[in-house]
């Protein structure tokens, strides 16, 4: 497997970065919250086809693969992109790949009208937990009772607070939901939505690790104690160190992962289950240890590496702690536990 990036794949990563860097500053992230929706970011983004790019050409988008989407959700990663990108994305290639049923949603979504999301547990008594975007999209792609629906989402939502500022809700499934697809064809598009979702959280998770690390050693260099500064201390460089190089292995195992949609079809279930656990736990030591490394500092709400600490534990948690993910890299590589 390649994972050298051609140089149109290094340019998109490159736009997608310096859009990042005008419409997500550290001071419209502050201002997005606590909603965690940030609108002129949308709309820029809608305004560069980052939805459109999702799907394929024969449904009216643009045919990328996964892993130019990768490159772009590690780019969202990194700024903590206040708008549901990687959701939108999954969601609209759902509609797609349901064919006929989803089109005219599709087509709405597509034109900007619509915003949908998609919501990573399935519904248990029809009700959806902890959707993302679940607080200001218009629908939501998920299973529930064994069928993919697209629930419209009105009334029948309850926002979520959360200290990660993101705009969570819990959401009733509607009578008037349009059902997409129904029993193993269901299960299959969901899954494979799934798997989607898991790569590019994994991919955004590792973006997050490599900027928090970076945070944490431009203060090292900065503050300095007994005069000299504390980034020449084994206590404080030495944990730095293993942050930067999981996240380099995050970042990698996630593209592999990514790649593999094209590459290895029939592993990507595992390998993006095990790209989302370790991605997560390394944006997690890597947010943690840069913000004790600014010491008091670093718990004040002035400082940007703590909105890395909140938000990358509510981005991964919408789907469950890492044992969840295991459990499906153990189905995929030995079968599901009978009964």
């Amino acid at each position: 497997m390649d994972l050298s990036l051609t140089s149109e794949q290094r340019q998109l990563a490159a736009s997608f970065a310096a859009l990042f860097t005008r419409e997500s500053t550290s001071e419209r992230i502050r201002a997005a919250e606590p909603s965690g929706f940030d609108l002129k970011l949308w709309r820029a983004l809608l305004g560069i086809g980052a939805v459109e790019m999702a799907v394929g050409e024969a449904a009216g988008g643009w045919g990328a693969s996964v892993l130019d989407l990768a490159l772009i959700a590690e780019q969202c990663g990194r700024a903590l992109a206040s708008a549901p990108v990687i959701e939108a994305q999954v969601a609209a290639r759902a509609l797609a790949e349901s064919g006929e049923t989803g089109a005219g949603l599709l087509s709405e979504v597509l034109a900007g009208e619509r915003l949908v999301t998609f919501a990573p547990r399935v519904a248990c008594g029809g009700r959806l937990e902890l959707v993302p975007a679940g607080a200001v999209a218009d629908y939501v792609v998920a299973l529930s009772e064994g069928r993919l629906q697209a629930v419209p989402i009105g009334d029948n939502r309850t926002a979520v607070g959360n200290l990660a500022s993101i705009p969570l809700a819990d959401i009733m499934i509607r009578s008037d939901s349009v059902v997409l697809a129904d029993g193993a064809a269901a299960r299959e598009l969901f899954s494979h939505a799934l798997d989607l979702w898991l790569v590019l959280t994994a991919v955004a998770l590792a973006g997050a690790a490599k900027r928090a690390v970076e945070i944490g050693v431009d203060y090292a260099k900065q503050r300095h104690a007994f005069g000299t500064a504390i980034g020449s201390f084994q206590a404080v460089s030495h944990p730095l160190a293993d942050s930067a190089t999981a996240a380099d292995g995050a970042q990698l195992l996630g593209l592999k992962a990514g790649c593999a949609f094209a590459d290895e079809p029939d592993r990507v279930r595992e390998l993006a289950a095990m790209a989302f656990v370790f991605a997560y736990e390394t944006a997690r030591d890597a947010t943690r240890r840069s913000l004790h490394i600014h010491g008091g500092y670093g718990f004040g709400m002035e400082a940007d590496i703590q909105l890395y600490y909140r938000r990358v534990r509510g981005w991964a948690m919408v789907f469950g702690d890492p044992a969840t993910a295991l459990d499906r890299v153990a189905d995929a590589r030995y079968g599901p536990v009978a009964g």
